[in-house]
């Protein structure tokens, strides 16, 4: 038999690594034992009986914290749209936790390897943990189509709606943080706080982002996953501590296989180098911690820099290591940045303005009859999207929606149904902080919209790069119409037409 140095939990001599915390097992033979010579009679009354036990750990150290059983939480699902998504529920904690994991995962695999049911453990020791496959990896549908962070966003609502979380700590790693980022800026109302470990804003080098790969390395990168795919890819950069493990290898190649398949990881790794959450960072306003380290091989800890920089009042912890994992190496120091900040969070008031996408939208015709029409088939659309229309008076309608798609779809179907009855409409598309009260919305993000608007040709929809750096893989066709020279439009604002 062996047994847990921690848990103190014994295992049939086969394993090697705990199942409840991962710890490595030592066997029973070098666990000290002492002989009590102490004789008590038996029922019998001529027989004494030598106790032997196994010496118990000082009291004086630190509790070990049990958390579960060996056994791994029930998976479930949760209905997205017509998209099935995985999910598990772990621990009892007073704060709910999602965790959004990076590129490709399998949720039930993921429990053979020891470090990472650990760590799944540990934060379940001070939260109701949360974990899911994203559309398209593990165990969730895959699509015909690969995913927006819209949909992403919404399969993470769907999620804490099945499991009546009302609000929750956001927790994102590697490119799980764009999109909790976006979770964040988005829905306020839904998040306590966010974390995030090892993120990065932009996958591609810009002047002004100059950590992010080039693409040549991220064509090497998708040369390798198109030719290697079965193998442990990128293991020596995302845990470079395991990466001469030959366990760990073999456990890492497993894993990506069972996560996607090589076609279905190529695209996601696509789709993810075109995502830019940068104009977004300013817009959050929940409590935010950024947790990077110092030498992470696969995202610049001057990212985490730089996205820290841009949250206000975001709280930066640079740790050791050159992990991108954050399961693998000095796990601990990490656990114990997440629970101080959780238990030290301040209390909560609602939110007073939100991330979202603003469209406006103008029409060609003066007539009263002619008016009365076009709003109510633009209110119709909108709400059909669902929408929020903040303004529908004259010939100029606004709506703010919580995600770009929408908005795009909303502007295309109000510009062909009003063509139908003989209206044309120009629009304008915006992404930003909104200032909401009531039905009303007001703030830079809605005028920029209306200066947008006011700039495109009748029958056009003019799109800004805030709104088109978050389209990645959407198949939303554009034409860059170059830098915008319109007043009171942000700085360094490109506009685009939509098709």
């Amino acid at each position: 038999m062996k047994r847990c140095p921690r848990c103190r939990l014994t295992f049939e001599d086969t394993l090697k690594f705990c199942r409840t915390d991962g710890v490595l097992l030592e066997s029973l033979d070098s666990v000290p034992t002492q002989i009590l010579t102490n004789r008590s009679d038996v029922s019998t009354g001529s027989r004494g009986a030598a106790e032997t036990n196994l010496l118990e750990p000082d009291i004086n150290q630190a509790p070990t914290i049990r958390i579960t059983s060996d056994l791994i939480p029930e998976t479930h699902y949760a209905k997205s749209g017509d998209i099935n998504v995985a999910y598990q529920v772990l621990g009892d904690g007073p704060i709910d936790l999602v965790y959004v994991p990076g590129w490709v995962t399998h949720l039930e695999y993921g429990w053979e390897e020891p470090s990472l049911a650990r760590f799944y453990r540990k934060l379940a020791s001070f939260s109701r943990l949360i974990l899911f496959d994203k559309r398209g990896t593990g165990m969730s549908d895959q699509s015909s189509t690969f995913p927006t962070l819209e949909q992403r966003m919404d399969d993470v609502r769907a999620v804490m709606e099945a499991v009546h979380s009302e609000r929750a700590v956001i927790f994102g790693m590697s490119e799980g943080g764009n999109m909790a980022i976006l979770f964040a800026a988005t829905y306020p109302e839904r998040t306590i706080a966010l974390i995030t470990f090892g993120v990065f804003a932009k996958r591609i080098y810009d002047p002004e982002y100059p950590w992010a790969p080039t693409p040549e390395q991220r064509q090497r990168f998708f040369d390798a996953l198109e030719n290697e795919w079965g193998g442990p890819i990128g293991v020596e950069d995302l845990a470079p501590s395991m990466a001469h493990d030959e366990r760990f290898r073999n456990w890492w190649a497993t894993y990506q296989r069972r996560s996607a398949s090589p076609r279905a990881a190529l695209e996601l790794a696509k789709h993810n180098t075109a995502i830019d959450v940068r104009h977004v960072l300013p817009a959050i306003r929940v409590p935010t911690l950024v947790l990077h380290r110092t030498d992470d091989r696969d995202s610049n800890v001057e990212e985490g820099r730089y996205i820290a920089s841009h949250i206000p009042n975001a709280t930066f912890v640079e740790l050791p290591g050159q992990d991108h994992i954050l399961y693998v190496g000095d796990q601990d120091s990490v656990l114990r940045e997440v629970q101080n900040f959780i238990e030290n969070l301040p209390s909560t008031s609602e939110p007073e303005s939100v991330l979202a996408t603003v469209l406006a939208v103008q029409a060609s015709t003066s007539e009263a009859p002619s008016l009365k029409r076009f709003q109510s088939l633009a209110t119709r659309e909108a709400k059909w999207l669902k929408g929020r229309v903040t303004q529908a008076d004259a010939n100029e309608f606004c709506a703010i929606f919580d995600g770009p798609i929408r908005a795009i779809r909303c502007a295309k179907a109000i510009r062909d149904t009003a063509n139908e009855i003989g209206i044309e409409t120009r629009a304008g598309l915006h992404t930003g902080l909104c200032e909401l009260r009531g039905d009303k919305a007001s703030g830079s993000t809605v005028e920029t919209s209306q200066r947008v608007a006011a700039q495109a040709a009748f029958g056009e929809a003019l799109l800004t790069n805030a709104v088109v750096d978050l389209v990645s893989g959407s198949g939303v066709d554009f034409t860059d119409k170059g830098a915008s020279e319109i007043e009171g439009v942000p700085e360094n604002c490109r506009l685009f037409a939509l098709a």
